[in-house]
């Protein structure tokens, strides 16, 4: 369990930088065969060796790797720890679901008392005013 909390911590600590998180949405709508590191650059205003620095944090992380093919090291974006995060973010989900249900549950059984009581006033007002009509 601690191997997956940490790894979570590198993973969602990568993605808090807006650039790495725009290069993961690159790599994720991109070519299956992968981008070179030029490729990936092009659209930032940073040096490639930024965009290294970037890429070996999202590499650490988990969430992109590289392989050889030929002469380029094309960049892949790894799939496999979105269903890490996904599955952490999921339980949360739930838990919080689960805890508005049983708020709507205990707002819709206060709100029928609270209609029960309306209802029960004033049939008495009514009997009052009947009564004294």
């Amino acid at each position: 369990m601690v191997e997956h909390e940490d790894r979570l911590s590198r993973v969602f600590s990568a993605l808090a930088d807006p650039t790495r998180r725009d290069m993961v949405a690159r790599l994720a709508a991109g070519s299956v065969e992968g981008v070179t590191v030029s490729e990936l650059a092009a659209p930032y205003d940073v040096s490639l060796q930024a965009v290294s620095k970037h890429l070996k944090v999202l590499e650490e992380a988990g969430l992109v790797s590289r392989s050889r093919d030929a002469q380029r090291r094309p960049v892949h974006l790894d799939a496999e720890v979105f269903d890490l995060m996904t599955k952490w973010i999921e339980r949360y989900r739930r838990q919080a679901e689960e805890r508005y249900q049983r708020l709507d549950t205990l707002l819709d059984r206060l709100q029928g008392r609270d209609n029960d009581k309306y209802e029960a006033e004033h049939e008495a007002e009514n009997r009052d005013k009947g009564a004294a009509g």
